[in-house]
Protein backbone atom coordinates (compact mmCIF):
# COMPACT_ATOMS: atom_id res chain seq x y z
CA UNK A 1 0.00 0.00 0.00
CA UNK A 2 2.76 2.21 0.84
CA UNK A 3 4.30 1.44 -2.55
CA UNK A 4 1.26 2.38 -4.26
CA UNK A 5 0.26 5.59 -2.61
CA UNK A 6 4.51 6.67 -3.54
CA UNK A 7 4.28 5.90 -7.02
CA UNK A 8 1.00 7.77 -7.21
CA UNK A 9 3.14 10.66 -5.69
CA UNK A 10 5.12 10.53 -8.02
CA UNK A 11 3.11 10.61 -10.80
CA UNK A 12 1.27 13.96 -9.37
CA UNK A 13 4.29 15.75 -9.04
CA UNK A 14 5.72 14.75 -12.50
CA UNK A 15 2.75 15.98 -13.88
CA UNK A 16 2.85 19.44 -11.34
CA UNK A 17 6.76 19.64 -12.94
CA UNK A 18 5.08 19.08 -16.17
CA UNK A 19 2.58 21.73 -16.47
CA UNK A 20 5.39 24.16 -15.02
CA UNK A 21 8.05 23.62 -17.75
CA UNK A 22 8.54 25.82 -20.23
CA UNK A 23 6.47 25.37 -23.58
CA UNK A 24 7.57 25.45 -26.72
CA UNK A 25 5.48 28.14 -28.97
CA UNK A 26 7.60 27.54 -32.29
CA UNK A 27 4.64 25.73 -34.46
CA UNK A 28 5.18 24.08 -38.27
CA UNK A 29 3.62 26.09 -40.95
CA UNK A 30 0.17 25.74 -41.67
CA UNK A 31 1.04 25.37 -45.67
CA UNK A 32 4.15 24.02 -46.67
CA UNK A 33 4.00 26.91 -49.54
CA UNK A 34 2.94 30.20 -50.13
CA UNK A 35 -0.10 31.10 -50.86
CA UNK A 36 -1.65 32.78 -53.89
CA UNK A 37 -5.26 34.74 -54.00
CA UNK A 38 -6.16 35.19 -57.36
CA UNK A 39 -8.10 38.87 -58.51
CA UNK A 40 -9.84 38.45 -61.95
CA UNK A 41 -10.11 42.25 -62.12
CA UNK A 42 -7.19 45.42 -62.04
CA UNK A 43 -5.87 46.54 -58.89
CA UNK A 44 -7.71 49.27 -57.08
CA UNK A 45 -10.99 47.55 -57.25
CA UNK A 46 -13.56 46.40 -54.26
CA UNK A 47 -12.38 43.06 -55.19
CA UNK A 48 -9.04 43.73 -54.90
CA UNK A 49 -8.95 45.76 -52.09
CA UNK A 50 -10.73 43.38 -49.42
CA UNK A 51 -8.11 40.77 -50.55
CA UNK A 52 -5.39 42.62 -49.80
CA UNK A 53 -6.32 43.35 -46.37
CA UNK A 54 -7.18 39.78 -46.19
CA UNK A 55 -3.71 38.26 -47.53
CA UNK A 56 -1.95 40.70 -44.99
CA UNK A 57 -3.41 39.19 -41.99
CA UNK A 58 -3.30 35.51 -43.09
CA UNK A 59 -0.05 35.16 -43.16
CA UNK A 60 1.10 35.74 -39.71
CA UNK A 61 -1.72 33.19 -38.86
CA UNK A 62 -1.48 30.31 -41.67
CA UNK A 63 2.85 30.69 -41.66
CA UNK A 64 3.38 31.08 -45.26
CA UNK A 65 3.32 34.28 -47.25
CA UNK A 66 -0.10 35.05 -48.75
CA UNK A 67 -0.04 37.34 -52.03
CA UNK A 68 -3.19 38.49 -54.10
CA UNK A 69 -1.94 38.20 -58.13
CA UNK A 70 -4.01 40.25 -60.39
CA UNK A 71 -5.55 38.06 -63.16
CA UNK A 72 -7.98 40.95 -65.23
CA UNK A 73 -9.19 39.62 -68.57
CA UNK A 74 -12.80 38.44 -70.15
CA UNK A 75 -14.65 40.22 -67.00
CA UNK A 76 -13.37 37.88 -64.47
CA UNK A 77 -13.26 34.67 -66.69
CA UNK A 78 -10.15 34.28 -67.28
CA UNK A 79 -9.04 34.02 -63.45
CA UNK A 80 -11.58 31.51 -63.12
CA UNK A 81 -10.34 29.35 -66.22
CA UNK A 82 -6.82 29.52 -64.66
CA UNK A 83 -7.48 28.57 -61.36
CA UNK A 84 -9.66 25.72 -62.56
CA UNK A 85 -6.16 24.02 -64.03
CA UNK A 86 -4.22 24.62 -60.75
CA UNK A 87 -2.90 21.15 -60.08
CA UNK A 88 -4.19 19.21 -56.25
CA UNK A 89 -0.70 20.32 -54.72
CA UNK A 90 -0.83 23.89 -55.55
CA UNK A 91 -1.83 26.44 -52.94
CA UNK A 92 -4.26 28.79 -54.42
CA UNK A 93 -7.91 30.62 -53.97
CA UNK A 94 -9.83 32.78 -56.36
CA UNK A 95 -11.76 35.73 -54.87
CA UNK A 96 -14.80 35.56 -57.26
CA UNK A 97 -18.11 37.52 -57.62
CA UNK A 98 -21.81 36.52 -58.49
CA UNK A 99 -20.72 38.01 -62.12
CA UNK A 100 -18.40 35.08 -62.69
CA UNK A 101 -19.78 32.57 -60.44
CA UNK A 102 -23.42 32.48 -61.03
CA UNK A 103 -24.35 35.20 -64.29
CA UNK A 104 -21.32 34.16 -66.78
CA UNK A 105 -22.09 30.51 -66.84
CA UNK A 106 -26.07 31.52 -67.55
CA UNK A 107 -25.28 33.94 -70.49
CA UNK A 108 -22.56 31.85 -72.54
CA UNK A 109 -22.80 29.08 -73.67
CA UNK A 110 -19.53 28.15 -72.79
CA UNK A 111 -17.90 30.09 -69.62
CA UNK A 112 -14.88 28.25 -69.62
CA UNK A 113 -15.11 25.97 -66.65
CA UNK A 114 -18.35 25.27 -64.18
CA UNK A 115 -18.98 26.84 -60.59
CA UNK A 116 -20.39 23.20 -59.26
CA UNK A 117 -17.82 21.37 -60.79
CA UNK A 118 -14.62 22.86 -60.80
CA UNK A 119 -14.92 24.75 -57.83
CA UNK A 120 -15.85 24.64 -54.30
CA UNK A 121 -16.87 27.35 -52.29
CA UNK A 122 -14.69 28.52 -49.02
CA UNK A 123 -15.54 31.73 -47.29
CA UNK A 124 -17.74 34.89 -48.05
CA UNK A 125 -15.78 37.84 -46.97
CA UNK A 126 -18.10 40.59 -48.05
CA UNK A 127 -21.10 41.76 -49.26
CA UNK A 128 -21.74 45.03 -51.24
CA UNK A 129 -25.32 46.86 -52.34
CA UNK A 130 -26.69 48.25 -55.05
CA UNK A 131 -27.38 52.24 -55.07
CA UNK A 132 -30.30 53.73 -56.75
CA UNK A 133 -29.25 57.14 -57.84
CA UNK A 134 -30.49 60.24 -59.58
CA UNK A 135 -28.89 63.34 -60.81
CA UNK A 136 -29.70 66.63 -59.04
CA UNK A 137 -31.22 68.04 -62.13
CA UNK A 138 -34.65 65.77 -61.20
CA UNK A 139 -34.47 67.57 -57.58
CA UNK A 140 -35.40 64.46 -55.94
CA UNK A 141 -34.63 63.52 -52.36
CA UNK A 142 -36.59 60.42 -51.62
CA UNK A 143 -37.53 57.54 -53.65
CA UNK A 144 -41.36 57.47 -53.69
CA UNK A 145 -40.98 60.50 -55.65
CA UNK A 146 -38.83 59.13 -58.35
CA UNK A 147 -41.52 56.38 -57.89
CA UNK A 148 -44.57 58.83 -58.72
CA UNK A 149 -42.71 60.08 -61.29
CA UNK A 150 -42.20 57.20 -63.01
CA UNK A 151 -45.79 55.95 -62.70
CA UNK A 152 -47.07 59.16 -64.74
CA UNK A 153 -44.25 58.98 -67.27
CA UNK A 154 -43.03 55.63 -67.60
CA UNK A 155 -41.00 57.05 -70.46
CA UNK A 156 -38.22 58.29 -67.94
CA UNK A 157 -37.41 54.92 -66.63
CA UNK A 158 -33.63 54.91 -68.64
CA UNK A 159 -31.70 53.24 -65.74
CA UNK A 160 -28.02 53.64 -66.61
CA UNK A 161 -25.61 50.72 -65.78
CA UNK A 162 -21.75 50.51 -65.65
CA UNK A 163 -22.02 47.62 -68.09
CA UNK A 164 -24.48 45.01 -69.55
CA UNK A 165 -25.25 41.79 -68.44
CA UNK A 166 -23.46 43.06 -64.77
CA UNK A 167 -25.40 42.85 -61.37
CA UNK A 168 -26.63 46.19 -61.49
CA UNK A 169 -28.38 45.39 -65.36
CA UNK A 170 -30.23 42.33 -63.15
CA UNK A 171 -31.11 44.31 -60.28
CA UNK A 172 -31.96 47.50 -62.51
CA UNK A 173 -34.80 44.99 -64.10
CA UNK A 174 -35.93 43.78 -60.24
CA UNK A 175 -36.59 47.13 -59.42
CA UNK A 176 -38.33 47.34 -62.66
CA UNK A 177 -40.44 44.99 -62.02
CA UNK A 178 -40.92 45.87 -58.26
CA UNK A 179 -42.19 48.97 -59.28
CA UNK A 180 -44.73 47.67 -62.12
CA UNK A 181 -42.58 49.80 -64.91
CA UNK A 182 -40.69 48.73 -67.84
CA UNK A 183 -36.81 50.03 -67.42
CA UNK A 184 -34.84 50.73 -70.21
CA UNK A 185 -31.44 49.87 -69.53
CA UNK A 186 -28.69 52.29 -70.88
CA UNK A 187 -25.22 50.18 -70.03
CA UNK A 188 -21.86 52.14 -69.85
CA UNK A 189 -18.21 51.11 -70.15
CA UNK A 190 -17.83 51.36 -66.12
CA UNK A 191 -18.43 53.15 -63.31
CA UNK A 192 -16.80 56.31 -64.39
CA UNK A 193 -18.64 57.47 -67.91
CA UNK A 194 -22.04 56.36 -65.77
CA UNK A 195 -21.41 58.71 -63.00
CA UNK A 196 -20.18 61.31 -65.59
CA UNK A 197 -23.13 61.58 -67.28
CA UNK A 198 -25.11 61.53 -63.76
CA UNK A 199 -23.11 64.63 -62.16
CA UNK A 200 -23.69 66.29 -65.94
CA UNK A 201 -27.18 66.14 -65.99
CA UNK A 202 -27.55 63.80 -69.56
CA UNK A 203 -28.43 60.56 -67.23
CA UNK A 204 -31.30 60.78 -64.89
CA UNK A 205 -31.38 57.68 -62.85
CA UNK A 206 -28.38 55.21 -62.46
CA UNK A 207 -28.00 51.86 -60.66
CA UNK A 208 -24.80 51.06 -59.91
CA UNK A 209 -22.63 49.40 -56.43
CA UNK A 210 -23.06 51.81 -53.23
CA UNK A 211 -19.13 51.55 -52.95
CA UNK A 212 -19.08 53.38 -56.51
CA UNK A 213 -21.46 56.24 -56.49
CA UNK A 214 -21.21 56.73 -52.53
CA UNK A 215 -17.94 59.30 -52.58
CA UNK A 216 -20.09 61.11 -55.26
CA UNK A 217 -23.73 61.62 -52.80
CA UNK A 218 -20.94 62.51 -50.05
CA UNK A 219 -19.70 65.44 -52.50
CA UNK A 220 -23.63 66.80 -52.95
CA UNK A 221 -22.54 65.84 -56.99
CA UNK A 222 -25.78 63.14 -57.07
CA UNK A 223 -27.94 61.55 -54.43
CA UNK A 224 -28.76 58.53 -53.70
CA UNK A 225 -32.14 57.69 -53.18
CA UNK A 226 -32.42 53.60 -51.68
CA UNK A 227 -29.74 50.92 -51.33
CA UNK A 228 -30.66 47.48 -52.28
CA UNK A 229 -29.41 45.95 -48.77
CA UNK A 230 -31.41 44.34 -46.02
CA UNK A 231 -30.45 47.03 -43.62
CA UNK A 232 -28.52 50.23 -43.64
CA UNK A 233 -25.12 50.13 -44.96
CA UNK A 234 -22.52 50.34 -41.79
CA UNK A 235 -20.40 53.33 -43.42
CA UNK A 236 -23.81 55.36 -45.06
CA UNK A 237 -26.36 54.89 -42.38
CA UNK A 238 -28.19 58.45 -43.72
CA UNK A 239 -29.71 56.03 -46.90
CA UNK A 240 -32.73 54.16 -46.34
CA UNK A 241 -33.16 50.74 -48.20
CA UNK A 242 -35.79 49.54 -50.48
CA UNK A 243 -38.16 48.26 -48.31
CA UNK A 244 -37.66 51.29 -46.00
CA UNK A 245 -38.58 53.08 -48.70
CA UNK A 246 -41.53 51.52 -49.71
CA UNK A 247 -40.40 48.93 -51.78
CA UNK A 248 -40.83 45.25 -51.49
CA UNK A 249 -37.10 44.41 -53.22
CA UNK A 250 -34.02 43.96 -51.68
CA UNK A 251 -30.57 42.05 -53.14
CA UNK A 252 -26.72 42.22 -52.60
CA UNK A 253 -23.74 41.11 -54.57
CA UNK A 254 -20.63 39.25 -52.76
CA UNK A 255 -16.66 38.66 -53.04
CA UNK A 256 -16.04 34.72 -51.87
CA UNK A 257 -13.14 32.80 -51.86
CA UNK A 258 -13.64 29.40 -53.93
CA UNK A 259 -11.03 26.77 -54.30
CA UNK A 260 -10.12 24.58 -57.04
CA UNK A 261 -11.86 21.15 -56.91
CA UNK A 262 -8.54 19.30 -57.20
CA UNK A 263 -7.64 20.78 -53.51
CA UNK A 264 -7.47 18.22 -50.66
CA UNK A 265 -10.49 18.52 -48.73
CA UNK A 266 -8.29 18.92 -45.53
CA UNK A 267 -6.37 21.68 -46.79
CA UNK A 268 -9.90 23.43 -48.02
CA UNK A 269 -10.93 23.63 -44.47
CA UNK A 270 -7.68 24.83 -43.14
CA UNK A 271 -8.01 27.49 -45.27
CA UNK A 272 -11.41 28.66 -44.34
CA UNK A 273 -10.98 28.42 -40.82
CA UNK A 274 -8.53 30.86 -40.83
CA UNK A 275 -10.32 33.12 -43.31
CA UNK A 276 -13.04 32.73 -40.77
CA UNK A 277 -10.74 33.78 -38.15
CA UNK A 278 -9.79 36.62 -40.26
CA UNK A 279 -12.08 38.30 -40.68
CA UNK A 280 -13.71 38.80 -37.10
CA UNK A 281 -10.28 40.51 -36.79
CA UNK A 282 -11.69 44.04 -35.43
CA UNK A 283 -8.85 45.64 -37.55
CA UNK A 284 -9.90 44.51 -40.68
CA UNK A 285 -13.33 45.30 -40.21
CA UNK A 286 -12.59 48.69 -39.30
CA UNK A 287 -10.01 49.42 -42.42
CA UNK A 288 -12.74 47.41 -44.60
CA UNK A 289 -15.93 49.63 -43.59
CA UNK A 290 -13.66 52.58 -44.53
CA UNK A 291 -13.25 51.39 -47.87
CA UNK A 292 -16.97 51.16 -48.26
CA UNK A 293 -16.52 47.58 -47.98
CA UNK A 294 -18.45 45.32 -45.89
CA UNK A 295 -16.84 42.68 -44.72
CA UNK A 296 -18.30 39.13 -43.66
CA UNK A 297 -17.81 36.55 -41.23
CA UNK A 298 -19.11 32.66 -42.56
CA UNK A 299 -18.00 29.24 -42.68
CA UNK A 300 -17.85 27.32 -45.49
CA UNK A 301 -21.28 26.04 -44.74
CA UNK A 302 -23.19 28.71 -44.18
CA UNK A 303 -21.40 30.03 -47.47
CA UNK A 304 -22.15 26.80 -49.59
CA UNK A 305 -26.21 28.02 -48.22
CA UNK A 306 -25.70 31.62 -49.26
CA UNK A 307 -24.77 30.52 -52.69
CA UNK A 308 -27.54 28.05 -52.79
CA UNK A 309 -30.27 31.00 -52.03
CA UNK A 310 -28.37 33.49 -53.97
CA UNK A 311 -29.19 31.32 -57.30
CA UNK A 312 -32.51 30.77 -56.65
CA UNK A 313 -33.14 34.38 -56.46
CA UNK A 314 -31.32 35.51 -59.35
CA UNK A 315 -31.09 32.92 -62.33
CA UNK A 316 -35.07 33.81 -62.99
CA UNK A 317 -33.82 37.02 -63.19
CA UNK A 318 -31.16 36.54 -65.55
CA UNK A 319 -33.18 34.22 -67.80
CA UNK A 320 -36.05 36.34 -68.36
CA UNK A 321 -33.92 38.80 -69.52
CA UNK A 322 -32.59 37.07 -72.35
CA UNK A 323 -29.29 38.76 -72.28
CA UNK A 324 -26.78 37.81 -74.39
CA UNK A 325 -23.10 38.60 -74.38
Amino acid sequence: MVAFLSRRKLMAWGMALAACAPVAHAQAPALDAPLSLVVGYAPGGSTDRIARLIAERLTPKLGVAVTVENRPGEGGRLAAKEVKRAPAGQNVLMLGNPAVMVVAPLVFKDAGYDPDKDFVPVSQVSSYDFALAVGNKLQLDRAMFLVGRLWAHPEEAVFGVPATGSLPHFFGLMVGDALSVQPQIKGYGGSAPLSADLIGGSLPIAIDTLDSVYAQHVAGKIRILAVSGKKRASFAPGIPTFREAGMKIDADGWNTFFAPSSMAPAKVQLLANAIHDVMKDPGLQKAADALYITPVVSTAAETAQMLKAYRQQWEPVVRRSGFQP
